[in-house]
């Protein structure tokens, strides 16, 4: 197996990741910068084949080799010992040693089962902007936006940019509950230009509060959705439907370190003090890991974990009033968006739970124990390995405590045995790769 050492390994490279890899790249670290996917930038600045990416961005990206930061694209973290991750990637794996390391693994999207959820067309609206980036024909087509959260205007926006015809946006939340909180948007002026400008892109879209899908309907594909607008239901003809729930963090390679999680939250974040550090000395945290804190907190993030993580006590101290600021606005979009009972209730016995395995929710209810669910119903055992129904079950669990979770297990994605059976720990001398 190839060995690579770093002074300083950052996995993921988003917004999180990026800042604290060129963060640590100006105090001179040697630093590596490792994500799954062919192109840095994560969720938020995903590349659109069309439009490609912000500005903001593009100088983060194209300045990644000019800093020195060995960039390890298409490499997904799969195993991890003492001080070395393994990554899988199309020619092998590859075994990465570090002194020091920073988790900016994001997050993903949380999605809630309800009736027809699984028709074809049905999509996440995170999932469904991504496609559209990718190069997914969407003009043309009749699209409605749903769930709750700023995702869905962005999503939107995106959606209208490649051609698509969006008919209408419908947010859970009521409209006094949304005066309420834009009337405590004056702290963050940003924020509220973001909005605007975020609006006048989907100027003629109606935007519904109070609004919420109630059932996907079809044969071989989503035909026709059912909406409670608040007064009564309606039925609505549509292409695509793209539900969004907010955001889940990526736990996962933290769980795998050996990182203490807080649990307290419905969904579990990595443990960590008021430098940026888990339980593990020397593994740092940033970003989404933390909690939802969205793309200015996790850069934020990023460089305040690279400068703790190389004993830049100062630099880190630096960005803590901007760090608090924005982690107070992440607390008020989770209190005005956060998932409603309405919203969990609407998951029946019938309703499948678990995509991937065809598992219903009547199944899981019937095996209180995880591992006899597992055994008797493959539930978070398929292509997603618990991503999807894990989160959505622990959501579930708020109204139905006797739900039993699920989690994902190492290796956190598909790798060889060849890759398995070599040993990462057996390194090279110094300087040199095998």
């Amino acid at each position: 197996m190839k060995q690579k050492r770093f002074d300083l390994l950052v996995v993921g490279a988003g917004p999180a990741g990026l800042a604290a890899a060129h963060a640590a790249a100006r105090r001179g670290a040697k630093v590596g910068l490792v994500d799954a996917q062919p192109r840095a930038g994560g969720q938020v600045w995903r590349h659109d084949l069309r439009f490609g990416v912000p500005a903001m961005a593009r100088a983060q990206i194209d300045g990644l080799y000019g800093a020195g930061i060995e960039w390890l694209a298409g490499h997904e973290m799969v195993l991890a010992d003492d001080h070395v991750v393994v990554a899988a990637h199309a020619d092998g794996a590859v075994a990465l040693h570090w002194r020091t390391l920073v988790l900016a693994t994001g997050a993903r999207e949380l999605l809630l089962p309800f009736p027809g959820w699984t028709l074809p067309g049905v999509t996440g609206a995170g999932g469904l902007q991504a496609l559209a980036k990718q190069g997914w024909p969407v003009a043309g087509k009749r699209v409605v936006v749903a769930g709750s959260g700023p995702l869905l205007l962005a999503a939107a926006a995106t959606l209208r940019r490649h051609g698509a015809r969006v008919l209408g946006i419908h947010e859970q939340v009521r409209a006094d509950a949304l005066h309420a909180f834009a009337r405590r948007l004056w702290r963050w002026p940003a924020r509220l230009a973001q909005a605007a400008a975020l609006r006048a892109r989907l100027l003629g879209v109606p935007w519904h509060t109070g609004s919420m899908v109630l059932a996907a309907h079809g044969d071989t594909m989503l035909r026709a959705i059912e909406l409670d607008r608040g007064d009564g239901r309606e039925r609505i003809d549509c292409d695509l439907l793209a539900v969004g729930w907010g955001l889940v963090p990526n736990v996962e390679p933290a769980r795998l370190l050996g990182c203490e999680l807080d649990t307290s939250p419905t969904h579990p974040v990595v443990r960590a003090d008021r430098r940026l550090c888990s339980s593990r000395p020397g593994i740092h945290a940033a970003g989404e890991a933390l909690g939802i804190g969205g793309r200015d907190c996790a850069r934020i993030e990023g460089a305040m974990a690279a400068c703790f993580a190389l004993g830049d006590e100062r630099g880190g101290e630096a960005l803590r009033a901007r760090r608090d600021h924005e982690r107070a606005y992440a607390a008020l979009l989770h209190e005005c968006f956060a998932t409603s009972a309405r919203a969990r209730a609407l998951v029946a016995p019938d309703t499948l739970v678990c995509r991937c395995e065809d598992v219903p929710l009547s199944a899981v209810q019937a095996h209180a124990d995880p591992r006899q669910l597992r055994l008797v119903t493959r539930c978070g055992m398929g292509a997603c390995q618990g991503r999807i129904c894990g989160a959505a079950l622990r959501e579930l669990r708020l109204a139905s405590p006797s739900l039993s979770p699920t989690a994902v297990r190492p290796p956190l994605a598909p790798v060889t045995l060849a890759a398995l059976a070599d040993d990462p720990s057996d390194e090279p001398e110094q300087g040199t790769d095998r």
